[in-house]
């Protein structure tokens, strides 16, 4: 894969991940722990979304197949998908949804695999994007380093959650609003960019 390719796919990663929207959250969910316990939620956190996404990016395509879903159609209806995602950042619908999510788990319970793994680290769209990106390398090698951008990009959440006072601090609410309404752009070019591939991949234009 060329680096054009690799910075495109961190960049959608990124973008549906949106660690720096969830770095509120995470303060939110870890009301009262120490730092070791936030260091030690937060890295549970990031290994188990790894897992997961590491599971959808190698056997989800073999899954599709299974079910008689061509790559093509998954990019459309993944494209869409992300879309839909872009227009609740756009529109600030999604951290609404994703408190909501949070506000699912009980306090005394550790929030690590749930909500902070999955749905919020690890959830559809994430996992949809892994497919597509995986689906896009033209070999194992591709493959391996698409799962380097994915680890790549729980770092950066890791480390954002490590920090999550200090950004919420230094961003403040218009920020991080700017800064969602700004991901949520690249996001809907990017989700568009997937239906033209799909359409392409079944020879409609």
């Amino acid at each position: 894969m060329t680096l054009p390719d690799l910075i495109t796919a961190f960049v959608a990663l990124f973008v549906v991940i949106d660690p720096i929207g969830l770095a509120p959250l995470f303060i939110a969910l870890t009301a009262g722990n120490s730092a070791a316990a936030r260091r030690s939620i937060a890295v549970r956190a990031c290994l188990v979304a790894f897992a997961l996404l590491t599971i959808f990016g190698l056997a989800g395509e073999g899954v599709l197949d299974f079910l008689g879903i061509s790559l093509p159609a998954f990019r459309i209806a993944g494209g869409i998908l992300l879309l839909l995602t872009a227009l609740d950042m756009l529109f600030e619908r999604r951290s609404q949804r994703r408190q909501d999510q949070a506000d699912t788990a009980p306090p005394e319970d550790d929030p690590s695999v749930f909500p902070l793994a999955m749905p919020l680290l690890s959830g559809p769209g994430a996992m949809a994007t892994m497919i597509l990106l995986t689906g896009q390398a033209e070999d194992a090698m591709g493959i391996a380093m698409i799962h380097g951008v994915m680890a790549a990009v729980l770092i950066v959440a890791f480390i954002l959650f490590l920090m999550a006072g200090v950004l919420e601090r230094l961003l403040g609410p218009v920020g991080i609003n700017v800064v969602t309404r700004i991901l949520g752009m690249l996001l809907a070019a990017l989700a568009i960019q997937f239906m033209i591939d799909g359409l392409h991949d079944l020879s409609l234009f």
